[in-house]
């Protein structure tokens, strides 16, 4: 593959790393040849960086694999996971799973994205439906629009909510903005 064909989401290996395509531009100056400018994310590190390629430049694209497994439970440090077709099990710690399973709840499933067989992600489900643990209670007649207040759901996240939303009601939560969607 050359930086000609570079697409918004592509894994290339560059470097030693793995990087995604964040962003890509081709700019053909008036002078002097053409190029690919380029926002690389490395997904291993989140870190991004920009760079300039000569569109014939090759890469190796790199393969991502995705996988469905489900979250177990937490045991200390480590979080259990285990795939649905094998039904084979693993542990990753809290570094490797960072917050990406703070609406996630135990017999979820999440998808598990690994490079050369070493996890780097792992993806919750887009949307999820939690109970409300903790919130104060919404004052009658109070009615603001768009007004919100913390909450706190049964994962232990904290969620602004509007403030008709009270403790025990069920609602969901946008998993990539962290954001109350609705009353479920």
């Amino acid at each position: 593959m050359v930086a000609g064909d570079f697409r918004n989401g592509l894994t290339i290996e560059w470097e030693g790393g793995v990087y995604q395509v964040v962003e890509f531009q081709h700019v053909k100056p008036g002078k002097g040849a053409a190029f690919v400018r380029t926002k690389l994310k490395n997904i291993k590190s989140g870190g991004v960086v920009e760079k300039s390629f000569r569109p014939t430049e090759k890469f190796e694209q790199a393969h991502i694999e995705r996988k469905d497994m489900q979250y177990l439970y937490a045991d200390g440090d480590m979080y259990n996971f285990m795939d649905n077709e094998t039904y084979e099990q693993i542990a990753l710690n809290a570094e490797q799973v960072g917050d990406s399973l703070k609406f996630v709840k135990e017999n979820d499933n999440v998808k598990m994205l690994s490079h050369a067989g070493e996890v780097f992600a792992i993806e919750p489900p887009l949307s999820v439906e939690l109970e409300v643990t903790e919130t104060e209670p919404g004052v009658k007649g109070d009615t603001a629009t768009g007004a919100t207040k913390p909450a706190i759901v049964e994962t232990g996240a904290k969620v602004l909510v509007p403030l008709f939303v009270n403790q025990g009601d069920r609602i969901q939560i946008d998993t990539r903005t962290g954001e109350y969607t609705k009353r479920a």
